[in-house]
């Protein structure tokens, strides 16, 4: 069984620009079960203010941030579903 920190699924956004990676980051988060963790890869720049702002309106938990270095870089989310 996963626990708290485990990522459960992927969603690899590379390519896609707003708001795609905001709404398959919602149709993602409703595939997985309350409490586990999605991670979302993303490449678009705008995808870090969409998802922290997606976040609170959905109330699912942001756990973590992360830009990666490469061309394009790549942007990486780790949301916990809470309801």
């Amino acid at each position: 069984m996963p626990d708290a920190t485990t990522v459960v699924r992927t969603l690899d956004a590379k390519g896609m620009l707003c708001p795609k990676p905001v709404i398959e980051t919602s149709k993602a988060i409703k595939q997985i079960a309350v409490g586990q963790i999605l991670e979302v890869l993303a490449t678009d720049p705008a995808s870090k203010p969409d998802l922290e702002a997606g976040s609170k309106m959905t109330q699912h938990k942001l756990l973590s941030f992360e830009e990666q270095a490469g061309t394009p870089k790549v942007y990486r989310f780790t949301i916990q579903r809470t309801r």
